[in-house]
């Protein structure tokens, strides 16, 4: 199983991005998909997450500018960003928690990281 994200890129204060991230292999099922950032010198942290029934919670310093959504027949989680902020500035990694075709059992799987850079 792999998770294949992109979109990541470098965009003045006030602008928009929109991440993609796909999970591919051998998938039974996907419950929760999600996003978490790494800035520079710190901890990795959710940005924001969705279920598979489309419920979905947000890091309070992103809530109303950012929007997480997914595509459950194409295994894909997005991520809107709007009205981006320096203090967005980080490394995105996509996660998924999968059950693969020859488990029982959900496993975490995250993306390869993706560059957001909000200049000022």
């Amino acid at each position: 199983v792999q998770l294949q994200a992109s979109g990541g890129g470098l965009v003045q204060a006030g602008g928009s991005l929109r991440l993609s991230c796909a999970a591919n292999g051998s998938i039974f099922s996907i419950n929760i998909m999600g996003w978490y950032h790494q800035a520079p010198g710190k901890q990795r942290e959710l940005v924001a997450a969705v279920t598979s029934g489309g419920i979905s919670n947000y890091a309070d310093s992103v809530k109303g500018r950012f929007t997480i959504s997914r595509d459950n027949a194409k295994n894909t989680v997005y991520l809107q960003m709007n009205n981006l902020k320096p203090e967005d500035t980080a490394v995105y990694y996509c996660n998924a928690r999968i059950r693969t075709a020859w488990s029982s059992s959900y496993v975490n799987y995250w993306g390869q990281g993706t560059l957001v850079t909000v200049s000022s």
